[in-house]
């Protein structure tokens, strides 16, 4: 680096530390602004974009989805806004050594495909630049209504979560807004267990389990429903529909039943309208992006 762009670049560092920052603080501070100011090496190459397509089927799909629109697990990577930063040196970060507190790992870590070559790993953000949306999808319901739906008269909350407040017998709704697509979200209502996730339940835990319907007849002979939490050889760990959590020595339980249906019940148009649908995605939508 040039002795001027090296002073530039020092004194956009110092303007960027805030007041009384220091320590390990500086050293995240000055790390930050140094991956916000990387630039991608193949920006802008069509070939680069190609090859990048072909690095995110193998590595990234999984999660991400074909297309990179979304999978469940993985956000949708085609939106100008990414929750987890916008520029090209960001995303390489995010690629290169996954995001903390996520179940995005780092590269070559998750026994999907091979570790990358930086070269590939730019290759992938070139390729997401050449999909990205030029502009922020147009909002088709009302995400204040849809807030009050969502806690009130449609009951999402009994079961679903939203930053912290709602049920915990669904799924955790609070990023789902930047991870799935619209059209996807309308069909998990209306027919929910046509696309019931299986997720992925190897030992290292790095997703959570499927949310797969059980249902168990104890001792006494009654019977309890809901979702397995965790389960192993000898035991069984779930929550019933009502968000109480048991545990059970499965030699002792007189049945266990298993179903690919799911809990959450078909919403029908005539039950939940498509004015008032569209107003919860739109408020899942706005919890996404936060």
């Amino acid at each position: 680096m040039r002795r001027t762009g090296f002073l530039s670049f020092c004194h956009l560092l110092l303007r960027a530390i805030p007041s009384g920052t220091t320590g390990i603080g500086l050293v995240l501070v000055i790390t930050s602004v140094a991956v916000s100011q990387t630039r991608n090496p193949l920006a802008g190459n069509p070939k680069a974009a190609k090859a990048g397509e072909f690095e995110f089927r193998i590595n990234c799909a999984l999660c991400h989805g074909l297309g990179a629109r979304g999978g469940g697990r993985g956000p949708d990577l085609t939106r100008a806004h990414k929750r987890h930063g916008d520029s090209d040196g960001e995303m390489f970060r995010n690629i290169s050594q996954g995001i903390p507190g996520t179940v995005m790992p780092a590269n070559g870590t998750n026994g999907q495909g091979v570790g990358m070559t930086d070269e590939e790993i730019w290759q992938i953000v070139t390729y997401l630049r050449s999909i990205q949306a030029k502009a922020p999808p147009k909002s088709f319901g009302n995400a204040v209504h849809g807030k009050e739906l969502f806690y009130g008269d449609a009951n999402c909350s009994g079961c679903h979560m939203v930053a912290g407040k709602g049920g915990r017998v669904g799924p955790d709704l609070s990023s789902v807004g930047s991870g799935r697509t619209v059209e996807n979200l309308i069909e998990s209502v209306r027919n929910p267990s046509r696309r019931l996730a299986w997720g992925l339940t190897e030992p290292t835990k790095e997703f959570p389990q499927e949310y797969e319907t059980v249902t168990v007849t104890d001792p006494d002979g009654q019977e309890i429903k809901g979702v397995t939490l965790n389960e192993d050889a000898f035991s069984l760990q779930m929550m019933d529909t009502a968000g109480n959590l048991h545990l059970f020595e499965k030699d002792k339980l007189r049945s266990i039943k298993k179903s690919r249906e799911s809990l959450m019940p078909k919403y029908e148009s005539s039950t939940l309208s498509d004015q008032d649908l569209h107003d919860i995605i739109a408020f899942l939508v706005s919890a996404g992006q936060k």
